[in-house]
């Protein structure tokens, strides 16, 4: 068990399992367990070192996915193993539980099955995000030897296929055969599922042939306007505000569905703001928490590394002039990282007195920055659409 103190209790991670749980100060006691200098009543408050970060460990990719966060592109570099291995090192010291590698594609690098060693050496849960295409014997070793993989999988394939729908490339071949090739492995697998407006009402179908192929969870994610998709297109596939009311309902038909039996479905932070939309779950804010249903974690309980070594508040956000192997030192008074904390401490209308503000935190920062160019209510979340509908 390994435990990191926090002024609210504490991070309690369960090493046989993985599992990480926030326990309430009565309930690190009741582990035999004290805060000690962390609870004193009279320290000032900051914010909490991240819990997990997203390591990009290279800015290569021969695909070409026309949404790309990273922009990523065949001339992408590798950032030194000396540099990733100092940020280890530090995201160590900070507390750090979970890495998450990533890039460009990972799996380009020849030492990344070292990596999550090194990781593991620090006592971080290592896993990593691939596309999956040339996965071939030698690249499949070294993703065994994370925590978990995912892989990106946006559904069917063919011209008309949902995959090529999100990227504009068809690799879902591909990419099915790297899920049964993991899964076979005895690797634990997930996929990451792009939600597009023209690929949404095939989700189901998208998760259950995750699941066939043995994906055991799923992560939808939000179209987000950053890298390639950082442009006018982004209109055109973001989620309609039809469709993202319709997202609690997309969750509950699939919880409940046989087929998805077994398989965990997980939402990104950016999606939490639809929720809003469903009475159902907007009523119920401690209950999606508890459930680690939680909103916009960027420079809080989450950041990210670029392949140069900047701390980003997210990966999806610009990153701060704060280097990785400072983050522990710097995180407290780095200013790029003070608009995603504040707003979600003090937020405006309609936001302060929505039920999921505490869960919510306002939505998706990177969308409020590209749609409004600062920090604000999520513009795209049903409820801020509905009282911008309002005449005041």
């Amino acid at each position: 068990m390994i435990v990191r103190y926090e002024p609210w209790g504490a991070w309690v991670k369960l090493e046989r399992r993985a599992a990480l749980v926030a326990l309430d100060r009565d309930g690190v006691r009741a582990l035999g367990l004290h805060g000690g200098a962390t609870w004193d009543d009279d320290a000032p408050l900051r914010a909490s070192l991240p819990i997990e970060v997203h390591v990009a460990v290279t800015s290569r990719c021969a695909v070409g996915c026309e949404g790309c966060y990273l922009d990523a592109r065949p001339d992408g570099v590798l950032a030194p193993r000396a540099d990733i291995e100092r940020t280890l090192d530090e995201l160590a010291r900070a507390g750090v539980f979970t890495v998450a590698f990533g890039g460009g594609e990972p799996t380009l690098r020849e030492d990344l099955g070292d990596l999550a060693d090194a990781a593991r050496a620090r006592g971080l849960t290592p896993v990593v995000t691939t596309s999956g295409l040339g996965l071939g014997p030698s690249k499949l070793a070294r993703l065994a030897r994370f925590a978990q993989v995912n892989v990106s999988y946006d559904g069917s394939g063919g011209a008309d296929g949902a995959y090529a729908a999100v990227r504009g490339v068809d690799g879902a071949a591909e990419a099915e055969a790297a899920i049964a090739a993991l899964a076979t492995a005895g690797v634990d697998v997930g996929v990451n599922v792009v939600l597009t407006r023209a690929t949404f009402e095939r989700t189901l179908e998208t998760l259950k042939r995750a699941r066939t192929l043995g994906a055991k969870e799923a992560q939808l994610l939000r179209y987000k306007p950053a890298g390639r998709a950082a442009s006018l297109d982004y209109l055109a596939r973001r989620l309609t505000t039809s469709q993202a009311r319709g997202l609690g309902s997309l969750l509950r038909t699939a919880s409940a569905d046989a087929d998805l039996s077994g398989m965990r479905i997980r939402i990104d932070c950016a999606l939490v703001p639809f929720l809003s939309a469903d009475d159902e779950l907007a009523s119920k804010p401690g209950e999606l928490a508890r459930w680690g249903i939680l909103g916009c974690e960027a420079g809080a309980a989450l950041a990210a590394t670029r392949v140069d070594g900047r701390v980003s508040p997210c990966s999806f956000a610009e990153p701060t002039s704060l280097p990785s192997t400072q983050l522990s030192r710097g995180w407290h008074g780095e200013p790029g990282l003070a608009p995603f904390r504040d707003y979600a401490a003090r937020p405006a209308e309609p936001c302060a007195s929505c039920t999921l503000r505490s869960v919510c935190r306002g939505g998706c920062k990177v969308v409020s920055m590209h749609l409004g160019g600062a920090v604000g209510p999520d513009p795209e979340c049903p409820r801020v659409v509905d009282a911008r509908r309002t005449p005041s």
